[in-house]
């Protein structure tokens, strides 16, 4: 059958094609070190859990509004206000399916064919092809080990250009673990201020999962005069551990992009499932102390972590702002990234993901979302590998 186009160029993921790769072996009996998924490794927390099963109980059971129910949406507004330092009506809130949802809905509404998105490079493997789907053309800007990956206002002014529609900032990054703080969101702020037709899309969906000192800063609040062209994303599925929930959210420029977003999701998706929403409620009003403790927990196992592979001979790791991921340079292997990471299942059963899929060949991406004696396990496999290749 033909497909059309757009369909067609839109590349599988390689996270979800290397987690499910390393699930299949593990269910052969091989015992595989998973460090590819982009999940918590904790148990959502009982309060939120329980709060669902509560609704659920209750009957609350059926359609929901397609935007969320509302006092999810009052619930999202005081959480913008409290740690973002935005304000928000609930008329601007749209709950998604999980971030990833929100994400591509945006370039849904606001792309036009031949339109341009710029990403700085690292990126996640999903904007390209959210920016496919929309119609777009993605105009990709390398970053560098020496930037600590972050896109400069130098580059950011190079790329663009009259037909540039809008420009990504991930922060914490997806693959990288870099973060953007006032300072340097504010530098670029200062590109895009001379630049109305560009939107921004600020993917925060790493936002409490930060170290080091490092401070978690939104591109809206940081540049208020951006507030009118600025995506705020955000969700639960970092920060909760409610990945299997599919809850996201969005704080749209206005009623308007707000309203073409709920739109778009009357006519696809429709609300989120009703019961989850009660869970969420209960994660943004109740104790945050689970955040802390998983944030901790994350804390240790990237300062183990990074430590260990500035160990490992050819390996060379950047420390992370935040995120639950290292992008260490593997350049120095010999190998490609595809190839490193498919020998390292095949011969040393660890699973990583390449970092090829994320524009960046001399890396892999590592996940630190498990335990510390499955990282051990982990560092102690690659060494043997390294060092049994001469």
């Amino acid at each position: 059958m033909k497909l059309n186009a757009r369909i067609s160029a839109v590349k599988p993921s390689a996270t979800i094609g290397i987690t499910m790769r390393a699930r299949e072996l593990n269910a052969q009996g091989i015992n595989v070190i998973s460090l590819a998924a982009g999940e918590p490794d904790f148990d959502t927390p009982e309060h939120i859990k329980e709060a669902a099963i509560k609704a659920l109980r209750a009957g609350q059971t059926k359609y929901t509004p397609s935007s969320g129910i509302p006092v999810l949406r009052e619930a999202i507004c005081a959480k913008f206000a409290r740690d973002n330092n935005l304000t928000y009506t609930p008329a601007q809130i749209i709950v998604s399916c999980g971030a990833k949802h929100a994400l591509y809905n945006i370039f849904q509404v606001i792309l036009e064919p031949g339109d341009e998105v710029i990403i700085p490079s690292p990126y996640w493997v999903s904007y390209p092809e959210f920016v496919t789907l929309g119609g777009g053309t993605s105009v990709l800007v390398q970053t560098t080990e020496a930037d600590n990956f972050r896109m400069t206002p130098a580059q950011l002014a190079a790329a663009i250009t009259p037909r540039t529609r809008a420009v990504v900032i991930n922060s914490p990054s997806n693959p990288t673990g870099m973060g953007y703080d006032a300072a340097t969101l504010r530098a670029l702020a200062d590109v895009l201020v001379r630049h109305p037709q560009v939107a921004i899309v600020s993917d925060e969906i790493y936002e409490p999962l930060v170290y080091g000192g490092f401070t978690h800063a939104s591109m809206a609040a940081v540049a208020p005069e951006l507030y009118a062209r600025t995506f705020t994303v955000n969700g639960f599925s970092k920060t909760y551990s409610m990945t299997g929930w599919r809850l996201g959210y969005v704080g749209c420029p206005d009623k308007a992009s707000a309203s073409a977003q709920q739109n778009l999701q009357d006519q696809s998706t429709t609300g989120t499932t009703s019961f989850a929403q009660y869970g969420a409620i209960a994660a943004l009003t109740g104790d945050q102390a689970c955040v802390q403790t998983m944030r901790a927990a994350f804390d240790e196992r990237r300062a183990y972590l990074v430590a260990a592979l500035n160990k490992i001979t050819g390996v060379r790791c950047l420390n992370p702002d935040g995120a639950f991921y290292v992008f260490p340079n593997i350049a120095a292997l010999g190998l490609g990234s595809d190839e490193l990471a498919l020998r390292l299942l095949d011969e040393a059963n660890i699973a990583v993901i390449p970092g090829n899929a994320f524009g960046a060949d001399a890396h892999v991406r590592i996940s630190f979302a498990t335990s510390l004696e499955a990282l051990h396990e982990a560092v102690a496999r690659f060494s043997r590998w390294v060092a049994a290749r001469g």
